[in-house]
């Protein structure tokens, strides 16, 4: 039986390499085609892909194991629960891979992309240019059809100009910027708010109007200190919760 095939990643040794490993994998669990095999390599195996140890890789799978991803069978090997990409709670802790986890893994919809003038509230992320490229999406819960959030990314068009759409429809734009275009990121930096849902975001989340719902504002940042990305997005407050740990270490 063919085994699923996780991506890689380069490790920072400042964070634990556990959590890293464990956020990696489940990024690729969220995002996987449809058609991609349940059945993970075995522990050995995985341990030699991310160049960790067999305990480490325990530590990392047993997380997914408790959120519900994966189920361990003795003898018959681990495997990618069917359920498994449906949204859940987020552990965020300072890697890129755990913002990835954090947009993947449900429908997407592309409903509108264009160029325009950099939004007022973004200009500070933008002080060198007059436009962005605008890409708006609608992701929903592939087993229910239900909306989950919607998200509008302003991107710099030089880099647009390289973005395929069905990458887009498969991957979180922060995904797509590191590993299909190989964009070098030094940092995202994640601002969480309650808000009020406004007319567009009760229409297209299927929720009353002013009901509660969580807006998130993740901006990337290349090697040279330049946003890349600024990605604003809508969560349904009775779907998503967000958990931040920090290491004291």
């Amino acid at each position: 039986m063919t085994s699923f095939a996780p991506d890689s990643i380069v490790l920072n040794r400042k964070l634990p390499l556990w959590y890293q490993v464990s956020q990696s994998l489940r990024a690729s669990i969220l995002g996987r085609a449809p058609r991609d095999p349940l059945r993970l390599p075995t522990e050995e195996q995985l341990a030699g892909h991310y160049g960790v140890s067999v305990l480490t890789m325990r530590q990392a799978l047993k997380e997914l194991e408790d959120e519900g991803l994966i189920s361990r069978h003795r003898r018959r090997g681990t495997f990618i629960e069917p359920s498994a990409r449906r949204g859940a709670p987020v552990r965020l802790l300072g890697s890129v891979d755990a913002i990835v986890a954090q947009q993947s893994g449900m429908a997407t919809e592309l409903l509108e992309e264009g160029r325009g003038a950099v939004p007022v509230e973004l200009a500070e992320f933008f002080p060198d240019v007059d436009e962005v490229s605008t890409y708006h999406r609608l992701r929903s819960d592939e087993a229910t059809g239900e909306p989950t959030n919607h998200a509008r990314n302003y991107v710099r068009t030089d880099l647009a100009a390289r973005v395929d759409r069905e990458d887009l429809i498969r991957w979180p734009m922060t995904k797509v910027l590191r590993d299909v275009l190989g964009v070098a990121i030094s940092r995202i930096t994640d601002t969480v708010e309650a808000r009020l849902a406004d007319p567009e975001t009760a229409r297209l989340l299927r929720v009353p109007l002013l009901s509660p719902i969580l807006r998130y504002t993740g901006v990337t940042y290349g090697q040279d200190g330049r946003a890349l990305d600024v990605a604003v997005i809508h969560y349904r407050g009775d779907r998503f919760s967000f958990t931040v740990t920090l290491d004291a270490h």
